[in-house]
């Protein structure tokens, strides 16, 4: 019965799938404590955003698999379910567990794209501080060499 088979593939996507999601939840977080950390390195902020990259590359991968099988199963699940009915509520509570983990994440995005431009703008304030500070001491340095000073000079305090 090739249809058990598909529906098992379909499910197997499913748990893959919850589990790639948890993946993106625990760098989300990680993503959170970096952005939270006044020494981030942007090594490490980027090397964050691309492992979660390649995590959601797995999930679109897996979304296409899942899509392609379920065109191949859709009209016998639409014509008759009773005989996979337990296949099918376990898929309904894997998509509910999947929906839920989406949903969280989309908070959790957000959450951290604040923190992004935070951080970002604090960023962009130190700059400013330091090329001020850069600026002042080279006005400083140019002050001082344009100013004519004397050596030191003999004195003669005899008379």
């Amino acid at each position: 019965m090739p249809e058990k088979n598909y529906l098992q593939i379909l499910e197997q996507s499913l748990k893959k799938k919850l589990a790639i999601l948890n993946q993106i939840r625990l760098k989300n977080e990680e993503q959170r404590v970096l952005l939270l950390d006044e020494n981030l390195s942007p090594d490490d902020f980027e090397t964050n955003v691309e492992e979660k990259g390649e995590l959601i590359q797995k999930l679109e991968l897996l979304d296409q698999g899942f899509e392609e099988t379920y065109g191949r199963v859709r009209e016998m699940l639409e014509e008759g379910r009773e005989p996979y009915r337990d296949e099918i509520q376990s898929m309904q509570e894997l998509i509910r567990q999947v929906t839920a983990a989406g949903s969280s994440i989309q908070a959790e995005e957000k959450r951290n794209y604040k923190l992004a431009q935070q951080k970002f703008s604090s960023v962009k304030k130190q700059v400013r501080e330091v090329k001020s500070s850069h600026k002042a001491v080279n006005e400083y340095y140019r002050s001082m060499t344009k100013t004519n000073v004397l050596d030191a000079q003999f004195l003669d305090s005899k008379k």
